[in-house]
């Protein structure tokens, strides 16, 4: 048998935290069908991956209110106040983060996410990131999931080989990417469904 592994590798937005546009423009709207065509027209996540891939928020923003002048006012808020499109935490990670620390499980990230917008929004959840040792941010690294060197450099700068660590991502072409690199990957699905699948692996016990 193999040596079961010692480290839990977390994606953040989506399995630690919910992360969700309307909950920050659904306060600045009030009209629900305005609204939605803002979301789906105008600050669409596909422009906003822009920012997990390493561009400035002052580029982007300006690109995109040149284009809809009318909603510049919002688009400016994306960045500054992007911490209030994130959650609390998703019902019982926190206390599995705490659960894994306390059992001396080495625990890291890999997260999709602006350097910037990061480092804004960190001093607000420090208490749980506290626990983690290092986190890889794909805005710092100009490298995405499900790009294989981002999983590689994870590994060498965490000091892991693949087999010694769980990764758990929400979506399932990430997971599949790090399952590539020798990593065990898991799909997310909520905190209950995880833990057991970390039993399952032996990181913890039953």
């Amino acid at each position: 048998m193999g040596t079961a592994p010692h480290a839990v590798i977390f994606d953040v937005g989506n399995v630690l935290f919910p992360w969700e546009p309307r909950r920050l423009y659904e306060r600045l709207f009030d009209n629900e069908q305005a609204l939605d065509a803002f979301l789906s027209q105008v600050v669409t996540k596909e422009w906003h991956f822009q920012h997990d891939a390493g561009r400035p928020f002052a580029e982007t923003s300006a690109e995109l209110s040149a284009l809809y002048p009318e909603h510049a006012d919002k688009i400016a808020l994306w960045g500054p106040r992007f911490g209030e499109q994130l959650g609390p935490p998703i019902p019982g990670m926190a206390e599995l983060i705490e659960e894994l620390d306390s059992a001396g499980v080495a625990l890291f990230g890999i997260t999709n996410f602006s350097g910037e917008f990061w480092r804004d929004w960190m001093p607000q959840v420090e208490w749980l990131f506290g626990r983690f040792r290092d986190i890889i941010v794909s805005g710092d690294e100009r490298l995405v999931k499900p790009d294989p060197a981002i999983y590689a450099l994870a590994l060498q700068r965490f000091g892991l080989a693949g087999p010694d660590a769980v990764f758990v991502d929400d979506l399932t072409v990430n997971v599949e990417a790090a399952r590539a690199q020798g990593i065990h990957g898991v799909v997310f699905t909520g905190a209950a469904a995880f833990r057991a699948d970390l039993v399952r692996l032996g990181v913890l016990a039953g």
